[in-house]
């Protein structure tokens, strides 16, 4: 959230939402085709999914043309179930509660190589709502809250005030 004020260029002072991948600032206020981003996400990441599938299935059918042996095969194959159960995890969490950065790093190899799990977790937030709408309109209301207390004025010097006697 930044905390800009407005410059004349129709920017509204306080804090801005911040954009969500995909969808922009269209969740603020679901406007700007955010039903028709929604739907592209809900087809496209499962679509995407299939195709990521096809790829691993090649990758499968080279261990197989190589013969490479039973376990080789059997821990690509647990490997990469095991990369999107977690990736599927990761991507869900980080829809309700911010991923610490450095976590974030240390897992960019494992959420690489299940991508399908991500894909997958956007296909299934995405039918209810855009995936980190929740968590960005929490931050966003309390960012627009605090800054609506700081900067309403009171009534008023109370050091001034007169006593009744």
């Amino acid at each position: 959230m930044s905390d800009e004020t407005s410059t004349g260029t129709g920017t509204p002072a306080g804090p801005q939402p911040e954009p969500l991948r995909f969808f922009g600032t269209t969740w603020v206020e679901h406007d700007g085709g955010y039903t028709g981003r929604r739907i592209g996400v809900a087809v496209g990441s499962p679509a995407a999914a299939v195709a990521a599938c096809f790829v691993l299935r090649f990758a499968y059918q080279g261990l197989a043309i190589a013969d490479v042996g039973t376990p080789v095969t059997v821990m690509v194959v647990v490997m990469f179930a095991v990369c999107t159960a977690l990736a599927f995890g990761h991507t869900w969490e980080s829809f309700s509660k911010r991923p610490d950065p450095d976590r974030q790093a240390s897992l960019r190899g494992l959420l690489a190589i299940g991508f399908v799990g991500s894909l997958l977790a956007y296909c299934i937030r995405s039918l209810t709502e855009a995936p980190g709408e929740k968590l960005h309109r929490e931050e966003y209301e309390a960012a627009r809250e605090q800054y609506t207390r700081r900067t309403t004025r009171r009534a008023g010097n109370p050091a001034k005030k007169r006593r009744r006697a």
